[in-house]
């Protein structure tokens, strides 16, 4: 399922040009590129290594956002979208699947697209 389709990944973009692995289109893409760099060491370092190393990028992606430029926003998204689609691969879990399944028919607390939730409540 491709919940995304023309949607492309800028933070990715000239890795996939200069290595000529091309563009991603969908999550389940970005999956597959992380599998492919990085499947072997990935599934050697399991779960709990590789979560240390997501929350390590999402708190370098938390001092991006409180002070540091745009590129580096751009490189700390990819960081935590490339640990986040580690995490997954290594769980077995479908990140376009994932999506559809919660939030494809709308908003998982009102049902509703575009979200019609109160600004204070989840989601």
């Amino acid at each position: 399922m491709r919940l995304f389709t023309g949607f492309t990944l800028a933070a990715f973009a000239s890795g996939f040009r200069s290595t000529g692995l091309g563009m991603a289109q969908s999550l389940g893409d970005v999956q597959q590129l992380i599998r492919r760099l990085y499947g072997a060491k990935d599934a050697e370092r399991g779960i709990d290594g590789t979560f240390m190393w997501f929350m390590q990028e999402v708190g370098e992606l938390a001092s991006a956002l409180r002070g540091g430029t745009h590129d580096e926003r751009v490189l700390e998204f990819a960081d935590c979208l490339a640990w986040l689609a580690t995490l997954a691969n290594i769980a077995g879990v479908d990140l376009d699947a994932a999506i559809a399944r919660k939030y494809g028919p709308g908003c998982p607390g009102c049902g509703k697209s575009p979200c019609v939730c109160a600004v204070a409540e989840k989601p």
